[in-house]
């Protein structure tokens, strides 16, 4: 594995945290402590909210009752960024004008059907869950609907990573690659987020790895305040026409065939990181996710 040193900037925000009263396994394993947010939030807030702490999801709830409503993931960021359907708030409501469309409130745009788990369910069964319907983080509701917690690809990661495994990244990479070009623009990166349902996109120029561009990094543009730098209109060209290139700040982090997927599997970890391009005689040949190292270890349950 090698890094290549780089940077990444957030702000803090402040949250309301919601507490469950009964602990579980899957409450222990993931987390208990939920940040969530009304469905009266703005779009823009919401964003800056995931951005400063490296949320890839926020639950919304109701104010009072506690009851979840829907989630807001950063997908659902890049959707409006030009990649789908929420897009049409932009376009249609907002004429084009993108800073208008990130005032709205953050209903119109989180996703209100949802996966979910109940306290009592047990790891595995969470796990075959997970991997069948390819969702990133479920929340954890009671009988009451009541949002007590959440549970991510990472948090079972980090389960399985105790087990040892005789599979190598190569066994489990995806080979068939769908990159970008640096000078692609953040509309057209997120189009293709969109249209092949992809978190992130490998960069390459003349077969050379840049990078890659993530779902988070396109909405940490908006999040972090980058979206308004230079700004005089707010037009979506204006704000959606710049390359990706200028999104591509953190490390680049890359792994090989060979490596032991536990082994990656807790590097990815260590950095925080989702995937691992992987590289071989300079070449990138593939790349492993969060997803897939779950599917290949879950059978060590």
């Amino acid at each position: 594995m090698r890094t290549n040193p780089g940077k990444m900037n957030g702000r803090p925000v402040e949250f309301s945290t919601n507490k469950p009263e009964h602990p579980s396994e899957i409450l222990a394993i993931g987390t208990s402590d939920v940040y969530s947010v009304p469905q009266t939030m703005q779009i823009y807030r919401a964003v800056v909210t995931m951005s400063s702490k490296g949320f890839r999801r926020l639950p919304v709830c109701d104010a009072g009752t506690g009851r979840l409503r829907g989630l807001v993931t950063a997908s659902d960021v890049v959707d409006l960024m030009g990649g789908g359907s929420r897009y049409n708030l932009v376009t249609g409501r907002h004429k084009g004008n993108m800073l208008a469309a990130i005032n709205e409130p953050v209903k119109e745009i989180m996703s209100t059907d949802l996966e979910t788990v109940h306290p009592a369910d047990i790891l595995p069964d969470v796990v075959d869950r997970i991997v069948e319907t390819r969702t990133g983080g479920l929340p954890i509701v009671d009988d009451q609907d009541l949002l007590v917690g959440i549970i991510t690809e990472r948090d079972v990661l980090q389960v399985l990573t105790s087990y040892q495994s005789q599979s190598r990244v190569e066994d489990v990479m995806t080979t068939s690659l769908r990159v970008i070009g640096p000078d692609e623009t953040i509309e057209g990166a997120g189009r293709e987020m969109t249209r092949r349902n992809f978190r992130r996109l490998p960069v390459v120029s003349n077969d050379v790895l840049f990078g890659i561009v993530t779902a988070m990094d396109i909405m940490k543009y908006v999040g972090d305040g980058t979206i308004f730098t230079n700004m005089t209109t707010g037009s979506t060209d204006e704000v959606l026409g710049i390359s990706v290139r200028t999104l591509m700040k953190g490390e680049l982090l890359t792994t090989t065939p060979l490596e032991n997927i536990g082994d990656a599997a807790r590097y990815m970890l260590a950095k925080g990181v989702g995937a691992l391009p992987v590289i071989e005689d300079s070449r990138l040949v593939g790349i492993i996710t969060e997803y897939d190292m779950v599917c290949a270890l879950r059978n060590e349950l």
